[in-house]
């Protein structure tokens, strides 16, 4: 649960390559324990990079070891989805403690959670994404309802809720990084987790050409293997050539992150080919594999299911390709 953390916080320092193909790996088997552990170890990462001391002590260690089951990445509102910067939860400060009102939709492993990075508006005057600062509400605490685990086309055994914020008194302590510096703070630790994101459908996607092309190898039509036939070839490496080349997309997102280089246009290049092409393949091994592929019999259906939300969060992929073209256009001019 802390595959980039420092090890005094109880993280193992593997490194943001070690994690990448660590995600993988897990999503091969379980795409809702790969999004758990992504999240965690954003949660992590964004308390150890804008935390203080005390913050990190206290928070950091209960979700590497366990003792908190998750934590929480409280940014995703109605109105503030691809707009993050249109976030309307508020945090007034009153005396010795700040009162957050407002409603988080979409959080990942939120009744699960032991606490929340949660973003709200502290300066209603301020420009749009300006104003925005970063609270850590722990779980439990008055004034937070956990609402109920939506039900989802795939990665069911994930929980996501919505958190309703009614008055609920935090510490003036909890306010974490600079007062009013939060956008920037959500979007630095979206791009690190969009390389999570890109690395688990990459592992779904390898999952599921993996089951069709073994199924393919047995199953005889025109008595002949299958794989005799040209068109399953071809959907074989055309998948696995893809899932090739989103791997080392990743792999150079991450190296440059462990490196403490710019990575964000990479991880949204990686983010976006990983997430298109996992979900070709997943329905390239639901063609090879025909009615089979359809049935909930066989894993396939439930890979595609699973692999489909990978192209929404984390930043849909249109919004990736705004950011990618966005970057580049601006070193040209």
């Amino acid at each position: 649960m802390g595959i980039n953390v420092k090890s005094i916080y109880g993280g193992s320092e593997a490194g943001v390559v070690a994690f990448s193909l660590a995600i993988t790996e897990l999503a091969r088997a379980c795409a809702s324990t790969a999004v758990t552990v992504s999240v965690n170890n954003m949660i992590c990462e964004v308390i150890q990079a804008v935390g203080t001391e005390k913050q990190k002590i206290a928070y950091i260690p209960k979700i590497c070891s366990g003792e908190y089951y998750a934590g929480g990445f409280g940014l995703t509102e109605t109105v503030a989805g691809s707009d993050a910067a249109a976030v309307q939860t508020t945090a007034v400060l009153d005396g010795d403690e700040w009162i957050i009102n407002g409603t988080k939709m979409f959080i990942s492993s939120a009744e699960y959670a032991g606490v929340f990075v949660v973003w709200a508006v502290t300066d209603k005057k301020a420009k749009k994404g300006s104003g925005i600062s970063t609270l850590l509400v722990e779980n439990g605490v008055r004034g937070l309802t956990i609402g109920k685990s939506e039900h989802k086309m795939g990665q069911n055994a994930s929980a996501t809720n919505e958190l309703i914020f009614e008055d609920c008194r935090v510490p003036k302590d909890a306010l974490m990084g600079k007062l009013n510096g939060g956008f920037r703070t959500a979007m630095e630790e979206l791009a690190g987790g969009r390389i999570g994101i890109g690395s688990l459908a990459l592992g779904i996607g390898l999952a599921a050409i993996d089951y069709a092309t073994r199924y393919a190898v047995e199953r005889k039509q025109f008595d002949q293997s299958i794989t005799d036939f040209q068109a399953i070839q071809w959907m074989i490496a055309e998948s696995y050539t893809e899932l090739e080349a989103a791997r080392l997309l990743l792999l150079n997102a991450a190296f440059k992150k462990e490196q403490n280089r710019f990575f964000s246009r990479e991880a949204s290049m990686a983010k976006y080919y990983a997430t298109e092409v996992a979900e070709r393949a997943c329905y390239n091994a639901i063609q090879i594999m025909g009615g089979y592929g359809y049935s909930d019999k066989y894993p396939v259906e439930r890979y595609a299911r699973d692999v489909r939300i990978t192209s929404i969060y984390e930043g849909t992929n249109q919004i990736q390709r705004m950011i990618i073209a966005r970057d580049i256009l601006s070193s040209v001019k």
